[in-house]
């Protein structure tokens, strides 16, 4: 059956999980709200939302070293910030474990930015003049989706937080972290990583 953007917007409504993550347990169940709800709630999605106004100034630094052939030095290496709000948590294993997961994507999928509000205005108007040129001769309510649409998959390629994570396809970075908060039951945030690659700054 066909979910539609109302349910999906009812079921964010009700339990504060992501759109995508809404319209997944929608369709799961059937279009059922209550069992797309207990779904939600089952896979820790439910009320991640609700903890993004706490404040989160704990956490650790994590290190990846990559190493392609094991009789050479490594050639690329990432540090990533990662913070939740109490050392209890930072201290756990299932918090370093995901650290240590966002520094092998990001020496992986390369990202320049944390998030879209991290992409400068002007680099995303040079973008949309693009898209919409390439769109020209449309009508104006096409050409706008169009552009949107590019949009989007631009920031999946250099937004790390709409990147689809590495290891799981079907899921995005920010998806991940809200996966992790709920179960850990605390705000997380990456708050700044840095990627070297060996000749990068020649």
């Amino acid at each position: 059956m066909e979910i539609t953007a109302a349910q999906v917007k009812a079921l964010r409504d009700a339990t504060g999980a992501g759109m995508m993550d809404c319209k997944r347990a929608l369709t799961e169940a059937g279009g059922d709200m209550d069992a797309a709800r207990q779904i939600l709630r089952e896979k820790g999605l439910a009320d991640a939302s609700k903890k993004q106004g706490r404040t989160a100034n704990e956490g650790i630094v994590e290190s990846y070293l990559h190493t392609p052939d094991p009789n050479l030095p490594p050639k690329l290496g990432v540090l990533v910030e990662l913070d939740c709000e109490t050392d209890f948590v930072a201290k756990t294993e299932q918090f370093r474990t995901l650290a240590r997961s966002l520094a092998l994507h990001i020496a992986a999928a390369s990202p320049l930015y944390i998030s879209r509000d991290d992409v400068p205005s002007d680099e995303v108007n040079r973008e949309r003049e693009i898209y919409a040129k390439q769109a020209e001769g449309k009508p104006d309510h096409i050409v706008e989706r169009i552009v949107q649409g590019k949009l989007n998959d631009y920031y999946k390629q250099i937004v790390l937080l709409d990147q689809e994570y590495i290891r799981d396809s079907s899921t995005t970075v920010q998806q991940l972290l809200d996966e992790n908060s709920a179960k850990l039951g605390e705000k997380l945030v990456v708050r700044r990583f840095v990627r070297f690659r060996v000749g990068d700054g020649a």
